[in-house]
């Protein structure tokens, strides 16, 4: 099990650490509420090293990317990132991450932890002679720093380096990446640095007022603003369309991308399943992935969740599921099988906060 640079931080901390991925890492310190509620009202920093860092360089990059990626790279000027997916033959969604251009002919991208030799072979397997994909995961530590404060903080501990506009990219001399993004729906930036150098920066960030937090309260800060996590609400037996992501899905850009005639062909008969949005609408246990999601009466299976929470912010159980798209709009009244219970449940529109 790999270990981040900041290991021996977290355990002097009494962080609990839990395997994720691969990676021995910290699910909460002060706990999850409170951790959950430093990033929306100040500030939290996250341990985010087990995240993977790809460049793509060369005179083809961005022509490569596009036909790799549902977005549209050739649009993005230099230093600015977008939101974008690696999908199979089938439409399936591999990965989710973001790609940053640099310059002209070289890009950063982030992908997902579990993902980062699966989504290594898959562009290597489709590479193009005019175009070179790097796999620097190891060479970085990183950090996410999120909520109100953030920006304050990174005055505080960078003065004269001012964060990029959001979205944004920033290369500094010392080899560090600074990214304006995040998994929060706060603001916030994502700060990559050598391994070695990324425990001062932690250091700092802390001695600065920021709160250490596990990736506990990362989930339930993504699933309030429905930001999907990839291997739960994605997975390749699942399209973009389905999902709600088709504002990154850019069918009508040249030459194309993989996966791109099946998602034609789902969008011209329209996806027969949503990632719906659902809330327990009585008092009951915390949602959980894997509950079943029945009709009003609770008679008929419609789906399983695919995410679930009890949402710090609303004090309901919340929750994300694949869910027949027809019949199943906002407001309509659903129920879970909680531990062979039936609770009262409905869908909502995204993000519940």
């Amino acid at each position: 099990m790999k270990r981040s640079p900041l290991h021996e931080r977290h355990l002097a901390l009494d962080a609990r650490m839990v395997e994720f991925a691969g990676w021995r890492m910290p699910i909460q310190y002060a706990g999850i509420a409170a951790e959950h509620r430093a990033v929306r009202e100040k500030a939290g920093v996250f341990d985010i090293s087990h995240m993977g860092e790809f460049e793509v360089r060369g005179a083809g990059a961005c022509d490569w990317l596009n036909s790799m990626l549902t977005n549209d790279c050739s649009v993005l000027e230099k230093g600015e990132g977008q939101y974008t997916i690696l999908l199979n033959e089938k439409g399936g969604v591999i990965d989710d991450l973001i790609a940053y251009r640099v310059d002209e002919e070289r890009f950063f991208l982030v992908v997902n932890a579990a993902k980062i030799q699966e989504d290594r072979e898959w562009l290597r397997a489709h590479g193009a002679a005019d175009a070179e994909l790097l796999d620097r995961s190891d060479e970085f530590g990183a950090l996410a720093v999120q909520g109100p404060e953030s920006a304050r903080l990174w005055n505080e501990i960078a003065p004269g380096h001012p964060l990029p506009p959001r979205n944004g990219i920033r290369v500094g001399e010392d080899g560090s990446i600074l990214c304006r993004t995040g998994y929060t729906g706060e603001d916030g930036f994502e700060l990559f640095a050598p391994s070695d150098a990324i425990g001062e920066w932690f250091d700092r960030l802390l001695a600065a007022g920021a709160a250490p937090c596990g990736l506990g309260a990362r989930d339930t800060l993504r699933l309030e603003k429905c930001y999907p996590l990839n291997g739960s609400d994605l997975n390749p037996e699942r399209t973009p369309l389905e999902a709600g992501l088709g504002f990154c899905v850019k069918l009508d850009k040249t030459g194309g991308f993989v996966g791109d005639e099946a998602l034609r062909a789902q969008k011209a008969a329209g996806p027969a399943s949503r990632l719906r949005a659902i809330v327990l609408t009585g008092k009951a246990p915390p949602l959980r992935q894997g509950y079943e999601v029945l009709d009003e009466e609770g008679e008929t299976v419609l789906g399983t969740l695919a995410s679930g929470t009890l949402s710090p912010s609303l004090g309901k159980g919340i929750g994300m599921a694949y869910l027949p798209a027809s019949s199943t709009p906002p407001g309509t009244p659903l129920s879970v099988s909680i531990r062979g219970k039936i609770y009262p449940a409905e869908v909502v529109k995204k993000p519940f906060l």
